[in-house]
């Protein structure tokens, strides 16, 4: 189990400009919003990358699943 604070330091370690938003019911089960410009122009499947290396080897372990949502400013709605 891992605390969704901690999972959004290590985003924020690794993308300081982000705005990021980390919920969990049960400390196993985690959806993620992530709005940064690094984002923009990277697919999928980059992006999903990017958000992986930064929460590490507990990816798997320690969270059992994680639900990303992420956007690049451009992408978000007013």
């Amino acid at each position: 189990m891992i605390d969704p604070e901690i999972i959004k330091q290590r985003i924020l370690q690794a993308m300081p400009g982000a705005e990021v938003s980390v919920l969990s019911d049960d400390n196993v089960h985690y959806s993620a919003r992530i709005i940064d410009a690094e984002f923009s122009g990277r697919s999928r499947i980059e992006r999903h990358r990017l958000v992986h290396a930064a929460i590490g080897p507990e990816l798997g372990r320690e969270i059992h699943a994680l639900s990303l949502d992420l956007k690049a400013p451009d992408e978000v709605s007013a």
